[in-house]
């Protein structure tokens, strides 16, 4: 979590980087924006609308596809397209994973949405220069005029964050200042969630031991084929172990 362009998604990447671990997915909040009507496409184009606000984002799907990662479970997750302001047609198909890191403007101000995440970062970087970042991002990637900007950024981000996302740091785990330049956070960041990875079945214990009895009582499958028991079974079965 952090204001907007406090550079979360570089804190994500470099964490995603020093991880090294395969099966990772980064899930952005900014997928999830609501569809907006007519009325709320007109107020977007002219600045007016408030993306920083709560009730812009869909948290009931976020939150739904959210649990189904944490099961492993494959879910699409719409793309959003920032000049247009809507959904593109084409949805991302996304697989569950080992480590999800999922970052957003608004990632703690939702309590069903909080009792999903297991480390809470957020990334706190000084607001001239998240508004400089701003300026630099939606004037060359996505299109918006320098007077629009500012405009939105008085309007909306500004007081969204003094009263949304700000207060939200005191539910962190880590407050990490001056975001993807500080090493230190970071490696400690890296050590917690490799340190998480090494004991799997010490935090599912319940888990192991449905596995190790749910066979017990019933047929085989009849899509299971038993192989021979030869000399060249046995030994792929030594190469496996």
């Amino acid at each position: 979590c952090g204001g907007n362009a406090s550079g979360k998604t570089t804190v994500a990447t470099r964490i995603i980087e020093a991880l090294d671990v395969p099966w990772v997915v980064l899930l952005s909040m900014e997928s999830f924006y609501k569809v907006l009507d007519e009325g709320q496409q007109a107020l977007a184009a002219r600045s007016d609308y408030n993306f920083d606000h709560p009730d812009a984002f869909d948290f009931e799907l976020l939150i739904s596809v959210l649990r189904k990662l944490k099961k492993g479970k494959s879910v699409k997750v719409p793309v959003y397209d920032f000049t247009t302001h809507s959904r593109r047609r084409e949805w991302k198909t996304v697989y569950g994973a080992n480590v999800i890191v999922f970052e957003g403007i608004l990632a703690f101000a939702n309590k069903e949405l909080l009792k999903l995440l297991d480390m809470k970062v957020f990334v706190d970087t000084d607001s001239d220069i998240r508004l400089v970042r701003r300026l630099q991002r939606d004037i060359m990637e996505h299109g918006r005029d320098i007077v629009g900007v500012i405009k939105q950024y008085n309007k909306f981000v500004k007081p969204a964050f003094e009263q949304y996302i700000e207060p939200t740091m005191q539910v962190a785990d880590i407050v990490v200042p001056r975001g993807g330049e500080n090493f230190v956070a970071l490696d400690l960041i890296v050590q917690h969630v490799h340190s998480q990875l090494e004991k799997p079945w010490s935090l599912l214990p319940c888990c192991r031991a449905a596995l190790a009895s749910a066979h017990q009582g019933q047929p085989l499958p009849k899509t299971l084929s038993v192989l021979e028991n030869t000399p060249q079974v046995r030994g792929m079965h030594t190469i496996i172990r």
